[in-house]
């Protein structure tokens, strides 16, 4: 609970207010039924109708206050809440935003979300039920007990007999909560990943008429999901009724005993009235205390879960090997590579997969072309050099610069950049072009017409018009463009191109590469790409292979040396394979 608390400090003001609100309209509940019982055995008798008035209009305002304050106490335990529950977010989105992709692979993106919207919620019921019940529930169990002990010591004695067994079944319940909720959200996590994977892959679904083998899947997710929540609504569900039990064998017991002490003369009237009144108050908050150690036990998975992600270590922004490393300057002679790779060693901690001894250099304004076969590393390799993730054996350098020396905003900055399935976001064109960056529109609308992406932004409305989400309203080609146009925006130091052309057509695939070596000059490139088309004019050509280098040289030399490199080119070239 220390998380929750670190974020009520600064609402400490409206949580004191709310809880004394609470307290005073808890404390006049409390007052009532005493009154009406002083009323009944002690004012009525005296047949004073004043005092009569008098004592009424006192219960009156009781219950007014009580109303008045309770309202005001909910709606500021509300916001509360909901603050509460703000700051939660923001600061578990933040620390999303700069997990590793290494926490990231190891979290995964769906128990993520889950964390971020589900477990949230949770907390955003227990600080507000807290504020309301958790003040108001034991003052009425405890001032109940002390009220009855004064008006009848025998009946509340008999009373205070059954709550042990009440408490004994909370402890135990609640005990067994936490562990049965947490298996819960891992189900609903699982859920979620099915849920994910169906909606963004639906017309594949579609497509190959997987629709019911997909439903199928989604059944046995979702009857786990079921069989979870069952067993805890199973054991949940029991506490009530047995505390009802409990609580209605005591309440049987005080009528018995009381009816008993009234016949005999030890007791009066307005006492056993207001006795059964309390009574009932005791056991409404005997019932609310255990519906709060149900909903602790739920809330207390959900904190470790947002935890967990709190606790989580950060990408390393500095990664000094030696005593003030990061203040090693770079080496922009025209002799020095801009971009070097020495014996690259790194494997995925969740794969097998394995970069061996990579190394290669790339000139600066030079251009490399990476190709290969699915799964050989060509994507790795690009988010290796961004520090997407860390390498475990050698060196990535940057104008003679280890990379781990430098900040990842210095590191990052350099890049203009187009992955793999790359996002669009639901904004204006203009919007999902800058990023926040402030780049200028003169600048943005040479980078479309350099991306082939001109005449299409004209005809669907301009760079002001709408994306929809994830871009659905434009096609595969024109996402693509709209891609390049973001990655060519910023003039970057360093251009990656991760298969950022395979939806356009050879026409304007040629016009873009033309663009490229005419208008970006002072762009150090690398092309990821299946097409050999888009990188026979590269300064060098890598070919990959499991991890591996297999072939490194311009396109000629790549032909005469590489069997791999020459079998892709006559696959796609035909007869055509000299170089170009």
């Amino acid at each position: 609970m220390n998380i929750i608390s670190h974020y009520l400090k600064p609402l400490r003001k409206k949580l004191a207010f709310s809880l004394t609100t609470k307290t005073i309209g808890t404390l006049m509940d409390l007052l009532i039924p005493w009154i009406l019982s002083y009323i009944i055995d002690k004012v009525i008798p005296s047949q004073n109708i004043k005092n009569v008035i008098l004592w009424g209009l006192a219960m009156a305002l009781c219950a007014a206050l009580a109303f008045f304050t309770n309202v005001f106490a909910n709606r500021t335990a509300a916001y509360v809440a909901k603050e509460t529950t703000k700051g939660i977010r923001y600061e578990l989105y933040e620390k999303i935003s700069y997990l590793s992709n290494s926490e990231v692979d190891r979290f995964t993106i769906p128990t993520i979300i889950s964390r971020m919207t589900t477990d949230t919620y949770t907390i955003h019921q227990i600080v507000g039920t807290m504020q309301r019940m958790g003040i108001r529930a034991p003052l009425l169990l405890v001032g109940g007990i002390i009220v009855t002990l004064f008006l009848d010591p025998v009946l509340a004695l008999s009373m205070i007999a059954v709550l042990p067994f009440a408490a004994l079944l909370t402890i135990f319940v609640s005990k067994k909560g936490v562990k049965i909720y947490r298996k819960i959200q891992l189900a609903v996590d699982n859920m979620v990943r099915v849920v994910r994977e169906n909606i963004t892959g639906v017309r594949v679904i579609k497509a190959l008429s997987k629709a019911d083998h997909e439903r199928e899947r989604f059944n046995k997710v979702n009857e786990n999901l079921t069989k979870r929540e069952k067993n805890a609504s199973l054991l949940m569900g029991a506490i009530n009724p047995i505390m009802s039990f409990i609580m209605n064998a005591g309440f049987v017991i005080v009528i018995v005993i009381g009816a008993h002490r009234v016949d005999v003369g030890t007791s009066e009237i307005g006492k056993i009235i207001a006795f059964m009144t309390y009574f009932t108050l005791i056991l409404g908050a005997l019932m609310s205390v255990t519906r709060i150690f149900t909903m602790t036990s739920k809330a207390a998975a959900s904190l470790d879960r947002i935890k967990e992600i709190l606790d989580a270590p950060k990408e390393t922004d500095y990664y000094p090997i030696e005593e003030g490393a990061q203040n090693i300057e770079e080496d922009m002679s025209d002799d020095i590579s801009h971009i070097e790779f020495k014996n690259v060693v790194f494997n995925y901690e969740s794969s097998k997969f394995t970069m061996d001894n990579i190394s290669f250099e790339i000139p600066r304004y030079g251009t490399l072309g990476i190709i290969g076969a699915t799964g050989s590393g060509k994507s790795t390799l690009a988010q290796l050099l961004m520090r997407f993730y860390d390498i475990n054996e050698g060196q990535i350098l940057i104008n003679n610069k280890d990379i781990r020396y430098m900040s990842l905003y210095e590191l990052r900055s350099r890049f203009g950049l187009v992955f793999q399935n790359d996002t669009l976001f639901k904004n204006t064109i203009k919007e999902n072009i800058d990023l926040g960056r402030n780049i200028d529109l003169i600048e943005i609308k040479k980078a479309a017409i350099n991306a082939q992406a001109e005449s299409f932004i004209q005809e669907a409305g301009g760079f002001e018009a709408e994306v929809a989400i994830k871009g659905m309203n434009f096609s595969g080609g024109q996402r693509q463009r709209l891609l390049l146009t973001r990655a060519l925006a910023s003039n970057p130091e360093i251009l990656i191109l991760d298969d950022a052309s395979s939806a356009l057509d050879y026409k304007t695939d040629a016009l873009l590469r033309q663009a490229l070596k005419t208008h970006y000059k002072n762009s150090t490139k690398i092309i990821i790409t299946q097409r050999i088309s888009s990188i026979m004019q590269a300064d060098k050509i890598l070919v990959l292979d499991k991890g591996k280098v297999i072939g490194y040289g311009s396109h000629s030399e790549l032909l005469e040396k590489s069997n791999i490199y020459k079998e892709i080119s006559q696959s796609q070239l035909g007869g055509s394979i000299s170089a170009r």
